[in-house]
């Protein structure tokens, strides 16, 4: 139970960074200079302003010196990745398995919120990700689908030519209606997951694309043409295919 317990800090430890990264990627800023400062005031934060989760309970979601409202994202960004990294220890156990999937998914959610607010998935995640996935499934990684074994070079490999290819692919049939930071991510996805999740990973993210946008359609009249960003669909097909995707293969086949 400790060791859950000490998963989870370190998960909210890093969600910290992964604020920062989400807030300064975009800007074309560096992630590690100067120290976090309030977006408002610009103020150093103190370290002791700075304890994931806590520390905004303590100051009541406020900066402590002009008072703006710190957004409710700072700590549930903490608290996603720390309850991921806990269930990936659950799901997985300590190893490398463990290790790898945590740079996974921490990648999928600083592209998804990036993408909810920039409509873009930047390449300084996707292009550092997609050497580490193809790294990680041919030498280190299990088959989410299949447990027992491991990846595997080819099947890594395959991953990523399939998902790349297949996301350009559609990107040219549909005349731009797929952008490239999609290619590069579904890239990075197969890398690291292999082909099948590709598969799952695109079925469950149109499927919940598809039902967001029924909804927006219907609740706030929002036109057909109304850009809805696909990264973060993607990011929990590849969730679920990480937790579930042997699960799903089995219920499928039998």
């Amino acid at each position: 139970m400790f060791f859950y317990f000490a998963v989870f800090v370190f998960g909210s430890l890093i969600g910290s960074f992964l604020n920062v990264c989400i807030y300064r990627i975009p800007r074309n800023m560096s992630v590690v200079w100067p120290s976090s400062r309030c977006t408002s005031c610009d103020s150093p934060v103190r370290p002791w302003d700075n304890i994931p989760l806590i520390s905004y309970l303590l100051l009541l979601g406020r900066c402590r010196h002009c008072k703006d409202k710190i957004s409710v994202r700072y700590p549930v960004v903490e608290a996603i990745n720390a309850f991921l990294y806990v269930s990936l220890l659950w799901r997985y156990g300590p190893g490398w398995d463990f290790l790898l999937y945590c740079v996974l998914v921490s990648s999928l959610i600083v592209i998804t919120f990036i993408d909810l607010d920039y409509q873009i998935i930047p390449d300084r995640i996707t292009l550092v990700g997609i050497p580490i996935g193809l790294l990680a499934g041919s030498l280190l990684l299990p088959d989410p689908f299949l447990r027992a074994s491991a990846l595997g070079y080819k099947a890594s490999v395959i991953g990523f030519l399939f998902g790349g290819g297949f996301f350009y692919l559609v990107a040219v049939l549909s005349r731009g209606g797929m952008g490239g930071g999609d290619i590069k991510m579904m890239a990075m996805v197969g890398a690291f997951l292999g082909w099948k999740a590709v598969l799952l990973t695109t079925l469950l993210g149109s499927l919940s694309g598809s039902i967001v946008g029924l909804f927006l359609m219907a609740a706030k009249g929002k036109g057909r043409k109304y850009k809805i960003p696909f990264g973060p669909f993607l990011a929990l097909g590849t969730l679920v295919s990480l937790f579930f995707g042997q699960e799903i293969l089995k219920w499928y086949l039998y």
